[in-house]
């Protein structure tokens, strides 16, 4: 019993040094003490005012103009002071939100890298421990290619991060068509999305001859795919994918049939560790890196991409540009 009261008042009055409320109270006593200042400067300025009428004293010899400049200066420094605060302030809760986001990022990725792991020991136990059909060696053996490919696609986003955002990443560009490319990733890595329909089809009919790093583009479809299998709850996930020239920009949209997104995460989802769903019932999953290097991969092609939704379970539209490229150039 005691412990537990000394436990509340312990949580209880950590409150009283939360940052906020020290910046808060730290920046009102700054300004109280600059307005104390100033006011008994006009207090003491009254009093002296009496005292030379009464004695004829001369009023620039006692109260000089240079005083109000002392207190403007004085205000101009106090001033800095409060954006300094401020800045730091800034910075420190910035540091913090990293912090909380990488703790969930670990927290998130040890259970991506742990599942599969934990998975594939329970098959392999059973191939060991029962005598199972042919029927039931294949449908095993798919489960842990199955994960095998989500260990593996964890991995290659981690070892993956450093080159993308240091641009040391390795092979070349190409000069592709886009469909083409696009359409020969869904059919090499269909085993890995036996549940996702994909639909793809293009405006005008024509070709999209694209500037792209194959492996980098690939990671990229790779994302944009498990995204849409991952964050959704339809019985059959789809994947509707339009291509479409407009002036110079290849214009390539996916559209999911998925939990989407509120509006007030359209650029958050896009942001390092950031994770859809804490609050929901689906809950975060992944390693809150795939949209993170979506992005950083559309840039790396001189192009970019956005996300859309129409609010929690009408699905989310992901939007990517990139250069149409008549001839091959470095």
């Amino acid at each position: 019993m005691p412990h537990a009261y000394s436990t509340g008042v312990m949580n209880r009055s950590k409150w009283f040094f939360h940052p906020i409320l020290i910046f808060v109270i730290s920046n009102l006593a700054l300004v109280l003490s600059l307005f104390l200042f100033i006011y008994w400067y006009i207090e003491i300025s009254a009093g002296l005012e009496s005292v030379m009428g009464r004695f004829n004293l001369d009023r620039n010899t006692v109260l000089s103009a240079d005083t109000w400049v002392v207190i403007l200066v004085l205000s101009a420094l106090v001033g800095l002071i409060l954006l300094g605060i401020f800045i730091i302030f800034s910075y420190s809760q910035k540091t913090l939100q990293l912090y909380r986001l990488q703790h969930n990022f670990i927290n998130s990725f040890t259970h991506e890298l742990k599942t599969p792991v934990t998975s594939l020991k329970l098959y392999l136990e059973t191939f060991l421990k029962y005598d199972l059909s042919r029927d039931d060696q294949r449908k095993y053996t798919r489960y842990m290619i199955s994960d095998v490919a989500r260990l593996s696609e964890n991995i290659n986003q981690i070892l993956s991060l450093a080159k993308i955002e240091s641009k040391s990443y390795e092979g070349k560009f190409a000069r592709k068509d886009l469909e083409d490319t696009i359409q020969e990733f869904f059919s090499k890595n269909s085993y890995l999305f036996p549940s996702l329909q994909v639909h793809l089809r293009s405006a005008g009919g024509g070709r999209f001859p694209v500037r792209i790093n194959p492996s980098l583009f690939e990671m990229l479809l790779m994302n944009l795919a498990n995204n849409s299998i991952k964050y959704n709850r339809a019985d059959i996930p789809e994947l509707s994918i339009h291509l479409k020239r407009i002036g110079s920009r290849v214009h390539c949209t996916f559209r999911d049939n998925g939990i989407g997104f509120d509006s007030r995460e359209r650029k958050k989802i896009f942001k390092k560790y950031y994770q859809v769903g804490k609050t929901d019932d689906m809950s975060a999953k992944g390693s809150g890196l795939g949209l993170y290097l979506v992005q950083h991969i559309a840039k790396i092609h001189r192009g970019s991409i956005s996300a859309e939704s129409d609010g929690i379970d009408k699905g989310a539209v992901f939007r990517l540009e990139l250069p149409f490229r008549k001839r091959y150039s470095r």
